[in-house]
């Protein structure tokens, strides 16, 4: 199975093979920013069953456990679209909503819960944090 997802203007792409490790919404106040939305949705797959096509821009930030977070976005659009951590080397996040597929997999995990917003409960979720998930 391949799976495709792109930015709003349609100038990058990025094709997914196979089915994510996993899906994940994360309530951080990062996450929150980087998308505009009250949280983001990633779905997870290894980085050699990921193809970019396109220009992006990168963004480095540090996170709270003093990992590098690298968010690649559209440059001509400003689509968020993967992003890669020093956490979880080898591994591509990519932005759920850049697949405009409302049959993709939910979220199993649900992370920085104590920064969700109150009003907002991922019931699809199996595990809850109120972190981020420690290996």
């Amino acid at each position: 199975m391949e799976r495709t997802a792109q930015c709003a203007c349609g100038a990058v792409t990025i094709v997914a093979r196979g089915d994510p490790s996993g899906v994940v919404a994360c309530h951080c106040l990062a996450c929150q920013r980087r998308t505009g939305s009250v949280l983001g949705v990633g779905a997870y797959f290894p980085e050699d069953r990921v193809v970019v096509s396109g220009e992006t821009k990168l963004f480095v930030r540090p996170t709270d456990a003093g990992h590098s977070f690298s968010t690649h976005f559209c440059p001509g659009c400003g689509t968020s679209l993967y992003w890669s951590s020093g956490r979880n080397l080898g591994l591509v996040g990519i932005a759920v909503g850049a697949f405009a597929d409302p049959s993709f997999p939910p979220p199993i995990r649900s992370v920085w819960e104590q920064s969700r917003h109150s009003w907002l409960h991922v019931g699809t979720a199996e595990q809850h944090y109120p972190k981020g998930r420690v290996s």
